[in-house]
């Protein structure tokens, strides 16, 4: 048995508020941790004081959770507590990592969500870093910023206009004239190049090799990190890359390096690409990724390194949910 926790807030004791936040809420848990109606066995419910209006027991179930046991009950008055607030427990029959979730004004309850907050995802090709941004971004209602792909569509404009990819002047050049923008679709980022979406163009074995070498380029990175640092001002979000922790983001609430062996971190790209349709030979591969560390750690601007303050995770021998948990375990540790 796995228990759920989630909360949140209503504007107001009205029927029509509890309605609203109950199913909000209950769909969010719903989603984010996959689950099936059968799946959950029972819903507990506490309200503070000041709700009356409607139970939100019966407001599950009026919002279509009926196929398992529902509970209510109000909190004892606290001084100083949140006010017009829901809380919930659900009980559930699957083997999974939890992902609670707390809305609206609910968020102050968690203080690894509350607030706005950056967390910055540094480590080499393959370690997962982009994996784990994903989920924490997804499972604390935060926005996710692929600045890989930003770079990677720099890299397949030049390719395009077969631009040399070694060229200050050229890329300098090609910048200038550079139509990139950023959607975000359903919680998912697009990456529009030229008025295109070049989401799955960008991942190909050839656009990443050529992102690496463009990124060199000092223009580049600094039009680029402008744009990252002013999406990180304005909300939370997750952002992975090489420096994001030295030099993107180095006032970044949270920081993390992963890593991994070469081998397992070519594995994994041989395997997404396999799934992909792509005809890649591993050890091409293997060493493709060995020889973009060395370029990586090694370029004159903001190379790939650890930040000072940033936690080193090693994914080696980890499933993503182990990753998952001990990124979130590390954050709480440091609140």
């Amino acid at each position: 048995m796995v228990i759920i926790r989630g909360a949140t807030t209503i504007a107001s004791d009205t029927k029509e508020e509890i309605q609203k936040a109950v199913r909000e809420l209950l769909e969010q848990i719903e989603s984010r941790n996959d689950l099936k109606r059968d799946e959950m066995v029972s819903l507990v419910f506490s309200s503070t004081s000041d709700i009356h209006s409607h139970y939100p027991a019966k407001a599950a179930r009026e919002a279509g959770f009926e196929s398992c046991s529902l509970f209510s009950a109000q909190e004892p008055d606290i001084e100083g507590g949140l006010p017009l607030c829901i809380r919930t427990m659900v009980f559930v029959e699957k083997n999974l990592t939890p992902r609670h979730v707390y809305l609206r004004g609910a968020k102050v309850l968690r203080k690894d969500i509350a607030g706005k907050v950056n967390i910055a995802i540094d480590g080499p090709a393959g370690s997962g870093k982009s994996t784990i941004a994903k989920r924490l971004a997804k499972d604390y209602g935060i926005l996710y910023l692929d600045t890989g792909a930003m770079y990677r569509a720099c890299a397949l404009k030049a390719l395009r206009e077969h631009v040399e990819l070694t060229d200050e002047a050229q890329i300098c050049d090609l910048m200038r004239s550079l139509d990139l923008s950023v959607q975000y679709t359903d919680g998912v980022q697009h990456t529009i190049l030229d008025g295109g979406d070049v989401s799955e163009e960008i991942r190909e074995p050839q656009v990443s090799m050529a992102a690496s070498t463009v990124s060199k380029h000092k223009s580049v990175r600094l039009k680029m990190v402008e744009k990252q640092r002013e999406i990180a001002s304005k909300m939370s979000c997750v952002l992975d890359g090489r420096d994001i922790g030295t030099f993107v983001l180095p006032e970044a609430d949270f920081k993390f390096f992963l890593t991994a062996s070469p081998e397992v971190r070519a594995k994994r790209r041989y395997d997404e690409l396999v799934a992909k349709g792509h005809d890649v030979d591993f050890e091409e591969l293997k060493q493709g990724i060995i020889a973009r560390d060395r370029q990586d750690m090694n370029r004159e601007f903001a190379p790939l390194k650890q930040a000072d303050d940033a936690v080193l995770v090693d994914t080696s021998s980890m499933t993503i949910e182990e990753v998952v948990a001990r990124v979130k375990s590390l954050m709480q540790e440091k609140i």
